[in-house]
């Protein structure tokens, strides 16, 4: 008979994944963060496996945050799979899930108390999705003080998030160190996500349009931003499946459009809607 695997750890509240925590540092452990909102994929395990090596204690935190939703938005819709995620962190060394309630999170209802994520916070991703990044801002604030962690992970797919991130930490002086892993893609290059499950078959194929715009403007590179941006927007094609939202070149140090004439590293963003589905990705690139 085989004997039962232990399942992962599970705090449902701020106080026991304080408990969690406090222990194992009264022994000198360091501690990793990685938050996630759960359906958990290939990405996440990344982040995981980066955040087991660079400290003695990995926690993972799984929570669909209503704050950074809005009206009209997939917030109801977003897969929860918390059984299949705590089978997938089985046997990867993660001490703990915190996965709290919203009643837990925002035991006032949604919090009047937030950070602002800025003018960047209002462009691309915040365009399309207002209030989204000074939500994210807030819980990943609320997360940090909550762990305490020494490093928290985030990946790079989510570009526009880890500028914000970076720079409220620094703003703030939050005493921890911020660890961007590369982004996961398929074998044709699709970036992981956990949207992806929604996608059809022909969606699928169509959302290939993504990396084939950032390939190209890669490509196009050596010839400038404007080049960039019009052999990106060629490698979109005709996909009647794929609505382009935006598809913009920023410099890494603002995450403001670059300027005509631009050189060295930039940061190209690109959104659709493949089908019913808003999916993003990027790419850094040379200019010049």
């Amino acid at each position: 008979m085989t004997a039962a695997v232990p399942r992962t750890r599970v705090a449902g509240t701020i106080a026991e994944l304080r408990a969690v925590v406090d222990e194992r540092r009264a022994g000198g452990a360091s501690v990793a963060l990685v938050p996630t909102m759960g359906a958990l994929h290939e990405g996440h395990l990344a982040l995981v496996a980066r955040a087991r090596e660079l400290a003695d204690v990995v926690i993972v935190s799984i929570f669909v945050n209503p704050l950074q939703f809005g009206p009209g938005e997939d917030l109801d819709r977003y897969p929860r799979t918390l059984d299949a995620d705590l089978a997938a962190l089985d046997g990867l060394g993660v001490a703990a899930v915190f996965a709290p309630t919203v009643a837990e999170m925002y035991p006032g209802g949604a919090a009047s108390t937030r950070v602002v994520a800025g003018e960047v916070g209002s462009l691309y991703e915040g365009a399309s999705r207002p209030g989204h990044f000074d939500g994210m801002l807030t819980v990943v604030a609320k997360l940090f003080h909550i762990v305490r962690p020494d490093v928290a992970c985030f990946g790079q797919k989510d570009a526009q998030q880890v500028f914000l991130v970076n720079r409220m930490v620094r703003d703030l002086d939050f005493p921890l160190a911020i660890e961007v892993v590369p982004t996961v893609r398929e074998a044709d290059g699709l970036a992981l996500s956990s949207r992806n499950r929604f996608l059809s078959a022909d969606d699928r194929r169509a959302a290939l349009a993504l990396s084939e715009a950032l390939r190209a403007a890669e490509a196009a590179g050596p010839q400038g931003v404007e080049e960039v941006l019009a052999e990106a927007d060629a490698a979109f094609g005709a996909h009647e499946a794929v609505q382009p939202d935006y598809l913009v070149v920023v410099d890494p140090a603002t995450f403001l459009p670059v300027e005509p004439g631009a050189t060295g590293e930039a940061v190209v963003l690109v959104a659709a809607r493949v089908g019913s589905t808003r999916l993003i990705d990027n790419a850094r690139i040379r200019l010049g």
